[in-house]
């Protein structure tokens, strides 16, 4: 089969994990302008963002004669869950009725589900070669995410060039590699390439610190949201986000696992009583978190028409006074400007440090 899948975050992960299967894998577009008003022309028009994003890359796909598109189901009541079903029907509209839309779904929702789509993905590898792969690929991933979080630190004390160069040449490397011994290999080269920046690092009373909450898809792919992190860390702070790509894996793909994220969402239950959907109540849970470890300011990136995020928004300001800590939410659509919100993180960052300030004076 010739494959693909949306493009969000680390995508190098996943195009590691369908080739080491044997597919015939195609590079999914990076979101821009012109894929992101593709998607909104074939997009219902109350569709939430990334429904719309994902729109335009499968039909930027369908250039290059992808037969086969696999992608991760919702979570909840989250629309999410229903995106297979509605993209294979805007496809079928506009003549694409051959192309095959596979949705992996959490294990813990449907076992013989999951396994009956890992069986169809794992084409004539064996069942060894799957869990080497899985292996390897979980691996992979762990060692990027490790090497991003140094990333989202030393570029606030950095120029953002230098740092970025790291960050693109250990991706590029990390993709090259064949073995779990390749993966340390690159990740320990790259750690110490960065540890000789860790003298920038001002002492701690001195450090601010942003964490990043949203949905997964704004939160996860800087295509989308501005360069959120490059932004906030242009000011000098450092930034975390709620959700890496690790987490999502060890949460959804396997079980027994996902213990903090349970943890992280009985927190949230303060604000969120019940399961709405999507990472509504993860997101508050977060942002209690963050404010407990110390954290100067939250930044919420809502996706315009995300409904679970809505609820999160309606009680961000009762979160923000009870657990004094400032939060600024931005919507992100395709109407959003980068000069907008490049103004609007200037003004939140400011108004943290001033507020630092007088509290020190």
């Amino acid at each position: 089969m010739k494959l693909s899948f949306p493009y969000m975050g680390p995508t190098i992960v996943y195009k590691k994990l369908f080739e080491l299967l044997g597919h015939d894998v195609v590079m999914p577009p990076k979101p821009n302008k012109e894929i992101i008003d593709l998607g909104v022309k074939y997009s219902p028009e109350f569709a939430c963002f990334p429904f719309k994003v994902i729109t335009g890359i499968y039909l930027k796909l369908m250039e290059k004669d992808v037969d086969t598109l696999v992608t991760s189901g919702g979570h909840g009541p989250c629309r999410a869950g229903y995106y297979g079903e509605v993209h294979k029907k805007i496809l079928k509209d506009l003549g694409y009725d051959e192309v095959e839309i596979i949705v992996i779904d959490s294990p813990r929702d449907d076992y013989r589900y999951f396994y009956e789509i890992v069986k169809k993905l794992k084409g004539s590898s064996s069942w060894l070669q799957v869990a080497r792969t899985i292996k390897i690929v979980y691996e992979l991933t762990k060692a990027l995410d490790e090497v991003e979080k140094q990333i989202e630190v030393l570029r606030a004390y950095n120029e953002n060039g230098v740092i970025n160069r790291i960050w693109l040449d250990a991706q590029e490397e990390f993709y090259q590699i064949k073995s779990a011994r390749d993966i340390e290999k690159t990740r320990n080269k790259y750690l110490a390439k960065l540890n000789k920046f860790k003298d920038s690092i001002p002492a701690e009373e001195d450090r601010y610190r942003i964490g990043i909450i949203g949905e997964i898809y704004v939160v996860l792919e800087q295509s989308i949201n501005n360069q959120i992190e490059e932004k906030v860390n242009y000011f000098g702070f450092e930034v975390e986000r709620s959700q890496y790509l690790t987490d999502w894996i060890r949460e959804n793909a396997f079980p027994f696992t996902g213990k903090e994220l349970e943890e992280i969402e009985k927190k949230g239950e303060e604000f969120i009583e019940i399961e709405i959907g999507g990472h509504a109540r993860g997101n508050i849970g977060h942002a209690i978190n963050f404010k407990e470890r110390g954290f100067d300011g939250i930044i919420h990136l809502k996706p315009f028409g995300c409904l679970p995020e809505l609820v999160s928004q309606s009680v961000i300001d009762d979160l923000s006074e009870k657990y004094e800590i400032p939060v600024l939410t931005i919507s992100i659509d395709e109407q959003t400007a980068d000069a907008n919100v490049l103004t609007r993180v200037e003004a939140f960052l400011d108004m943290i440090k001033e507020k630092d300030m007088r509290e020190v004076m």
